[in-house]
């Protein structure tokens, strides 16, 4: 499988209660790597895809560091390497009295500025499955490298898959603009608000239904209450949440992603695979940051080289 999508460093900062304004507010902060493409290709390869890739531009500072950590997880990284920008930075603010829900503080930085340059048709050699994050379509350069791994994936018969990502980005970018942009992805993978803000609907299971016209396969994240699969314009299965006591939600999402995806290309069928992603939904709301527990030594691979390209 290969992930295109975004690499960043999350600063969590875990606090109780409401925020202070003009004063301090005690928290317990950390940095971690994150990204929502790297995440999710991070818990492809935890719930067992033997061989997950990912496309990611990152700034010099910080590029030997995310590559160790990709690696660690089992990940194949190519990262180019951005001559002009930081590696991108979320701040996540984590209010412990309600239920790990977070907030965040984004600076996009490199990650948003992949480009059709960075494409290469060699990159899906051996590859079953193409998995988009949605943050790409928020940057010119993003929607225009989408067109073209689109494009290169249907001409190889290669199944692609995307993530809207934010909502809030999405709310910007509006719900018709998105759709267009999506056009050849065979499955969508949204939240209920993303799902809801696409088509104008309240309820889920008719939200999940109406963009399961526009896309093959649509899979509904829900949080704690599960998720929805639907197919051409029906509902097909509730599959429930799996019970657990959420620390951080961070990468809650991303990690329904990844072992959903991994299940796909492991032999399960839609259902199946969401009930994949919703444990692993549970194993991530108790953990800090976006990603998986530590990978045995064993699922380590060789890192890829790294390339540098000026815009």
């Amino acid at each position: 499988m290969l992930v295109v999508g975004d690499v960043v460093t999350d600063v969590v900062a875990r606090h109780r209660g409401p925020l202070a304004p003009g004063t301090d507010t005690a928290s317990v902060i950390r940095t971690v790597p994150g990204g929502a493409g790297a995440n999710v290709a991070c818990w492809a390869a935890y719930r067992g895809c033997p061989d997950v890739r990912l496309l990611g531009r990152v700034g010099a500072e910080s590029a030997a560091w995310h590559e160790r950590e990709l690696i660690a997880c089992g990940v194949r990284p190519r990262l180019v390497i951005d001559p002009h920008a930081a590696t991108g930075t979320v701040i996540c603010l984590v209010d412990t009295d309600a239920a790990g829900e977070r907030t965040f503080l984004t600076d996009s930085g490199a990650s948003l500025r992949l480009d059709p340059d960075d494409w290469s048709d060699a990159l899906l050699d051996g590859v079953g499955r193409l998995h988009l994050s949605g943050y790409l379509l928020f940057s010119q350069t993003g929607r225009a490298l989408v067109r073209t791994a689109v494009a290169s994936a249907r001409a190889r018969g290669v199944p692609v898959s995307l993530d809207p990502a934010s909502a809030g980005f999405l709310a910007e970018l509006g719900a018709d603009r998105f759709l267009a942009l999506v056009e050849g992805v065979d499955v969508l993978l949204p939240s209920r608000d993303e799902a809801g803000l696409l088509t104008g609907l309240s309820d889920p299971a008719e939200a999940a239904a109406e963009l399961s016209r526009r896309v093959p396969l649509v899979v509904a994240k829900h949080g704690p209450d599960g998720a929805l699969v639907a197919r051409g314009g029906s509902v097909l299965a509730g599959v429930p949440a799996v019970a657990a006591t959420p620390t951080d939600t961070t990468g809650a999402g991303d990690a329904f992603t990844g072992a959903f995806l991994a299940a796909l290309l492991t032999g399960a069928d839609a259902v199946g695979a969401a009930a994949e992603g919703c444990r692993a939904g549970a194993v991530a709301v108790e953990r800090v940051g976006g990603r998986p527990p530590p990978a045995s030594a064993g699922t380590a691979v060789a890192a890829t080289t790294r390339t540098a390209r000026v815009h």
